[in-house]
């Protein structure tokens, strides 16, 4: 079959949504390499925000600068790749200010730092939070969520929203990872047929390509780690409950977490400081105070250190074994003891019970935000059930919502003693499985590989997993955190990322490790903007 390119912005969507979308996407028989990332000098693609700073702090730079490249930006390349659904109309407005601050000496690493938000992270105002779905259009939340206050305070200019897949990939088959029925399918940005995986498409494909300084993504089960690792960048899906769920479009609460995506560790660790901390309204977010990970930078933190290599779950494929190699070439050659054999226990077990649970968790909570969210919208799952039955012709024109009529059948009590054993069930066996391994071995994180070669994206048939790597599912499920980290390519232009995880709270240790590894082994380069895989022996 001849492959498919994706570019499908339907520019009536948006407009029936009432939503600002920064460009109408269109479909391009080429695909001409975007401008440059440079601004007065400063790569922006290569850059950190702490070189941001050091450019604003000297005056070579302002923030107002900074927004203005990013808004011309997404206007210029967000049609190649539709990852960008709507642009704050005050950001320049907030980078003024932000320009303000700098000069009465009030700053920190995101001090005037453009963000692209997931759109299932709530904003107040102009921006909409639409989960992908033309249902909640009419949605106004009353105010920011929680983690969109805490990049405020740390001086960050909200940039806009990134397409996301719709409903975060929970609604129905076959169902293509990227797209939604606001903004279309995105595409990755290194071959523009290809899928750019998980829920948080439009974060990771945004940062790649350089329409942000960094984004922030949202996970269940693979939904940072996934886009992050196949768009050649970096995530981290934090410990559940380190950063605050309030005004976060759920699946489950069990599992949900907002974290950062970015082109490099340093990044991360500094978006993750800013974003986690103790909401009143989240019960469990984590106590402790404010941690700063940037303190974790350190690039012979792999010395000294034992890391067990995870290698079954990559399969046969031999360029996703072939990477794992030589990262753990690198791990070695860094001073890193190497534990091979490591394995997952009971991974069968935790799936067949996450899957139900999360069932249950999905109506229960989005039930609630539903409830609470103003505006004029769908107030239960039943009630977006029949508002996509209204509107098949958009909402379900390539696949269907069995999801969400799968949950909507539960019923939805979280005190239901069978959801209570499947939860504790899923939840046990894969904390089991992590520390089991880390305490035997005497480790200090886990290594695997985060993902596959991008497939071609077929709005039809939906996603191609036959080579899908599952290695986010023990941290997800046991709501322990992990890093991906660019580590190579399939077919020599697809990005291949590695992760590290460990135990609940080790974020620190996990940075370090990241961190190390990706200055020893710095592979990331710029997308190419391919329209396809060059033919074999072109």
């Amino acid at each position: 079959m001849r492959p498919m390119h994706p570019v499908r912005l339907l520019a009536a969507l948006a407009l029936t949504a009432g939503l600002s979308v920064a460009q109408p996407v269109i479909t391009a028989d080429a695909a001409p390499r975007p401008a440059g990332t440079v601004l007065r000098g400063l790569d922006l693609d290569r850059a950190t925000v702490l070189d941001m700073q050091r450019a604003m702090d000297r005056g070579r730079l302002d923030s107002v600068a900074l927004t203005r490249f990013y808004l011309d930006r997404i206007r210029a390349v967000n049609p190649l790749l539709n990852a960008v659904v709507q642009t704050n109309p005050a950001a320049l407005a907030e980078a003024g200010r932000s320009d303000q601050r700098r000069r009465r000496g009030a700053h920190g690493p995101l001090e005037g730092i453009p963000v692209l938000l997931k759109d299932n992270i709530d904003t107040a105002g102009a921006l909409r939070t639409t989960a992908g779905s033309l249902a909640l259009s009419g949605a106004r939340p009353a105010r920011d969520s929680f983690l969109v206050r805490r990049l405020r305070a740390a001086g960050a200019v909200i940039l806009g929203k990134a397409n996301l897949s719709e409903w975060a990939n929970f609604r129905g088959s076959p169902s293509t990872s990227g797209w939604s029925a606001v903004g279309g399918q995105t595409n990755n940005p290194h071959v523009l047929d290809r899928n750019p995986c998980g829920s948080s498409s439009g974060s990771a494909v945004a940062v790649a390509a350089s329409l942000a300084a960094v984004t922030v993504g949202t996970e269940t089960d693979g939904s940072i780690v996934c886009p992050a690792g196949i768009n050649g960048v970096v995530g981290i899906k934090p410990t559940v409950g380190l950063v605050s769920r309030t005004g976060v479009v759920p699946i489950s609460a069990r599992q949900d977490t907002a974290g950062p995506i970015t082109r490099n560790v340093t990044d991360a660790a500094a978006v993750l400081a800013a974003i986690q901390g103790v909401d009143p309204e989240d019960p469990d977010t984590v106590r402790g105070g404010d941690r700063d990970y940037l303190k974790a930078l350190r690039p012979r933190a792999l010395a000294g250190k034992r890391i067990g290599v995870w290698r079954s779950v990559a399969g046969g494929d031999r360029e996703v074994l072939a990477t794992l190699d030589a990262a753990v070439a690198t791990l070695r050659a860094r001073g890193a003891t190497v534990v091979e054999g490591v394995e997952m226990a009971g991974m069968d077990e935790i799936g067949a019970a996450e899957f139900p649970a999360l069932m249950t968790e999905f109506k229960h909570d989005l039930n609630a935000y539903l409830a609470k969210t103003p505006g004029r919208h769908p107030r239960d799952l039943a009630g977006l059930i029949e508002f996509n039955r209204r509107n098949a012709a958009t909402e379900l024109r390539h696949f269907g919502q069995e999801l969400f009529e799968e949950s909507q059948a539960t019923s939805g009590d979280l005190n239901d003693p069978e959801y209570r054993a499947l939860r504790a069930k899923a939840t046990t066996l894969s904390r089991q499985a992590i520390d089991s391994v880390i305490a035997a071995e005497r480790l200090d994180a886990v290594l695997a590989p985060t993902n596959a070669g991008a497939w071609v994206t077929d709005l039809d048939k939906g996603d191609d997993l036959s080579g899908y790597v599952g290695s986010s599912t023990p941290s997800a499920v046991a709501g322990y955190p992990a890093i991906t980290v660019p580590a190579g390519y399939a077919k020599k232009v697809l990005p291949l990322g590695v992760t590290f995880f460990g135990g609940r709270l080790s974020e620190p240790d996990l940075i370090a490790l990241g961190y190390a590894f990706e200055q020893a082994a710095p592979v990331r380069r710029p997308p190419g903007y391919l329209l396809t895989l060059p033919a074999e022996g072109s």
